[in-house]
């Protein structure tokens, strides 16, 4: 998976898209999946990760949340999931 915009938005559609429905995933398992392999690289990709969520959001494609509480990803600080719409 390519390290852009869209390829962070993509990776954060396949990995929901592996998940049962309803289920969500946490940015740094996106972060994860598309870092390279050696180190703590996926750490500098958690804010494009959550940008990218955002975007996602903005479109009605995912739903950021907290605490199982659908949330503004612009506006909500602290740690997230990101689920398929409900």
């Amino acid at each position: 998976m390519e390290v852009t915009d869209r390829g962070l938005e993509a990776a954060v559609l396949e990995l929901l898209g592996r998940r049962a429905p309803g289920a969500s995933v946490c940015p740094s398992e996106v972060a994860r999946a598309v870092a390279p392999r050696d180190g703590d690289g996926w750490r500098e990709l958690m804010e494009p990760v959550r940008r990218a969520a955002a975007r996602l959001a903005a479109r009605g494609e995912v739903e950021v949340t907290r605490h199982g509480v659908r949330v503004d990803p612009d506006r909500v600080r602290g740690p997230v999931r990101i689920r398929r719409p409900r």
